[in-house]
């Protein structure tokens, strides 16, 4: 009888989870800062102390590997940067740093602007825009052609991809459910988009690769280098499918992170006129109406706050995954071989023991004199060996993109839209958002 009322509690544990993730792991963290629970058979320990994170991220490393959900995404991303454990990771990480050095961010600002740009002029006074698609399809044009020279953000495609896109993020929600592995190969009607998706996305993306090998052309961009990358020693450089598989990282994550962050910023600003004026302030202040620029970043504190602050309240990654690959102790704390860590952005970016005022939108605080905080308080990217390698890219491309918009508009929500969180693998929107441009006077 006992086993079979845990066994039911587990159950009911995950169908509580599912229903309304973002409710269950705040209300779970406030039992303490290290907390388990089961969803279906597997036995999960819910980590919020930013002590006990950095542990597990950098102290403890090797004690544990990549999350339940990122093995399952395998599935669609292969062994990309994002799913790939050990020598594997550690090979490609080493081959792409170089896309992502300061200098050559500093670069891509020119076509993050550009974009930016191109989106503002399209849009006109008084016709409401969906504000979600809008950020999804600009952070893909960008992603295209900062990182692979192709233009698929502009082209016919963009909708197809998009879709796909959806598709996929959208199944990652079964990733916890127990047997999510067969799942996939079932006829039913989600199932079948997901392949559908995949597919989608495998014909653009090989073609792309096929087209750059055909040329032999070196344009500098990441697509160049993981086609031209030779091991250290020389020992030759990717297959197509590896390419292949780093392609659709950094298409699914290159742009879906940065699209959820600048959506939850707009609606933030929207929500807040004392700080849109702020921003508008020092826009003015220091653009002067010209285009942002890449010496701009570090000219633009503010608007950087500003970005700061939406990811503190709406992590573009909510939560992080870990499994114990062998038994592992904190402060008094066991967890045992195989049980899933979780690490939530949410839970952790919102503690009033290091933000006061925590729910309060304030990018000052950013501004201020930082008080003795943790270093795992705020960690939007992840942190330690997998801190996510394009965090630097994706910091530019939000403050670039936030100016060069704010500078003509400001957006009104539509008070009759609802707006909700949608915790997938991403924190996205769940019904979009209605806004309605209003040029700058």
């Amino acid at each position: 009888m006992a086993a079979s009322a845990g066994l039911f509690q587990s159950f009911s544990t995950l169908r509580r989870f599912r229903r309304d993730p973002l409710a269950f792991i705040t209300e779970t963290a406030a039992q303490g800062p290290v907390v388990e629970f089961r969803l279906g058979p597997q036995r999960v320990f819910l980590l919020s102390e930013p002590a006990a994170i950095e542990d597990v991220f950098i102290t403890n490393a090797a004690s544990f590997a990549k999350g339940r959900a990122l093995q399952r995404a395998r599935v669609t991303l292969g062994d990309g940067l994002l799913t790939s454990e050990g020598a594997t990771h550690l090979r490609q990480r080493r081959l792409m740093q170089p896309a992502f050095h300061k200098a050559r961010v500093a670069g891509y600002t020119e076509a993050m602007a550009r974009a930016a740009l191109a989106l503002r002029d399209e849009w006109r006074t008084g016709e409401p825009l969906e504000l979600a698609h809008e950020m999804n399809r600009l952070t893909l044009t960008i992603v295209s052609d900062t990182l692979f020279g192709a233009d698929v953000g502009t082209s016919s495609d963009t909708t197809r991809v998009q879709q796909a896109i959806t598709d996929l993020m959208e199944m990652f929600d079964l990733v916890m459910l127990p047997f999510a592995e067969w799942l996939i190969y079932l006829p039913l009607p989600r199932m079948n988009r997901f392949r559908a998706a995949k597919k989608a996305l495998d014909v653009l993306i090989y073609g792309i690769i096929a087209k750059r090998r055909t040329s032999g052309d070196d344009r500098g961009d990441l697509l160049s280098l993981l086609l031209h990358a030779q091991d250290a020693e020389g020992s030759g450089g990717m297959t197509d499918r590896q390419v292949r598989d780093e392609v659709i990282t950094l298409f699914l994550a290159g742009h879906e992170t940065t699209a959820n962050a600048l959506t939850w910023t707009w609606v933030l600003l929207a929500r807040h006129p004392d700080v849109e004026a702020r921003l508008h302030e020092e826009l003015t202040t220091v653009l002067g109406g010209r285009a942002p620029t890449a010496d701009d970043v570090s000219r633009l504190p503010y608007t950087r706050a500003v970005v700061a602050e939406s990811m503190r309240l709406y992590p573009p990654a909510w939560t992080v995954g870990r499994r114990a690959i062998r038994d592992y102790h904190w402060n008094g704390h066991d967890i045992p071989a195989e049980s899933l860590v979780l690490m939530s952005q949410w839970v952790v970016h919102r503690d009033p023991r290091w933000w006061p005022n925590a729910d309060a939108f304030t990018p000052s605080r950013w501004l201020e004199d930082a008080p003795a905080r943790p270093r795992f308080a705020y960690f939007p990217f992840g942190g330690g060996n997998r801190l996510c390698i394009g965090e630097g890219f994706a910091w530019s491309e939000a403050v670039i993109v936030l100016a060069a918009i704010a500078q003509r508009w400001r957006l009104v929500l539509d008070p009759a839209h609802p707006i909700e969180t949608q915790p997938l693998m991403t924190l996205r929107t769940r019904h979009g958002v209605r806004a309605t441009p209003v040029p700058m006077s």
